[in-house]
């Protein structure tokens, strides 16, 4: 019912996967088989359907979800409802109702993600080792860890084999799963950011912990970096292009903290766009010029966490950090 609501909303079926932009994959729980992608960019959700709703859904889901190599994995069953399971924003519930199910679904799969990365070696040498700001980014990671910030939203290591657990390390290319991530801008145009995957606790060494983001390629959909010469970089952090509007949009913002908590009483997205994608930057950077103050905001991101706004890493933390919640409600 839900491909139907697709093809009914003027989405067109391709015979050739590989020029796809969105993929439903219903497979058996038993057998669960993986849709192999041509492109980065295709979306892929994922449906299986149970007799009984499982006792923790999210233990059930998440496996899946990597069996699969989904962006999305949905469990229904008959009667009782859909539970939705993404790999950063843990699972939420939504009534067994094709129309409900095609509203949430249809935003995500449409939204255009943007993780590429270009390397140049043109990093100004006087930066190879660093700056202050780079020494804030460090000494932020540090406090996030003390502050026990930077771990997943739940125990990871509790709902997969070991197997699968290095599945998505090697999918993903991490070397563990420490979420958040941190950024404080350069110049007029330029900010330094962490890395993907990277342990925030130990942010050192510049190309490969923490990155200079110098340009966004619209056309090509890509994040541009400086990095010094002669060295292996490694990717920043998916979120790279939600800083990048920030920072574009508001000259006056200095820093950005992004961590998988929440505070009460808060602005936050009516949709949960997937980490990486043009939409949910630019929902948060409208979200941030809506406060009274957009230099120190606070925004939540739906199923996901938030977004802090400041003049350093160091004041977001002193600002925030009494009032945060561990927990993210799942809407």
């Amino acid at each position: 019912m839900v491909g139907k609501q697709f093809e009914h909303d003027d989405f067109v079926q391709v015979d050739d996967v590989a020029d796809a932009d969105f993929v439903l994959n219903m497979f058996d729980p038993a057998d669960p088989k993986a849709f192999r992608r041509s492109s980065r960019g295709t979306y892929s959700a994922a449906f299986y359907e149970l007799a009984e709703a499982p006792e923790d859904a999210l233990k059930e889901s998440y496996p899946m979800l990597v069996r699969t190599l989904s962006n999305v994995v949905l469990l229904r069953v008959p009667g009782k409802g859909v539970w939705f399971t993404t790999m950063e924003r843990g699972t939420y519930h939504v009534a067994d109702d094709p129309a409900e199910i095609y509203e949430r679904l249809e935003p995500l799969a449409t939204s255009r993600l943007v993780i590429d990365n270009e390397w140049i070696p043109d990093l100004e040498p006087e930066l190879w080792d660093g700056d202050e700001m780079t020494a804030d980014i460090e000494s932020a990671g540090r406090r996030l860890d003390e502050l026990d910030l930077l771990p997943s939203p739940f125990p990871v290591e509790d709902y997969l084999s070991g197997r699968d657990l290095r599945h998505v390390m090697r999918l993903y290319s991490v070397g563990g799963l420490s979420y958040g991530n941190l950024s404080a801008r350069k110049d007029e145009t330029r900010f330094w950011m962490s890395a993907s995957g990277v342990d925030k606790s130990k942010l050192e060494d510049v190309g490969r912990d923490i990155l200079m983001v110098k340009d966004f390629d619209d056309e090509r959909g890509m994040i541009v970096l400086s990095v010094p010469p002669g060295i292996e970089p490694k990717r920043v952090s998916v979120d790279a292009i939600e800083h990048w509007t920030i920072y574009q949009a508001h000259p006056e913002v200095g820093a950005i903290l992004h961590v998988h908590a929440w505070m009460e009483g808060i602005p936050a997205t009516d949709v949960n766009y997937p980490c990486g994608t043009q939409e949910l930057a630019v929902a948060v950077a409208d979200l941030v010029a809506l406060e009274p103050d957009p230099a120190h905001a606070v925004i939540g991101l739906r199923n996901h966490g938030l977004t802090c706004t400041g003049d350093s890493l160091s004041e977001i933390l002193d600002r925030v950090a009494s009032r945060v919640l561990r927990q993210v409600p799942m809407t």
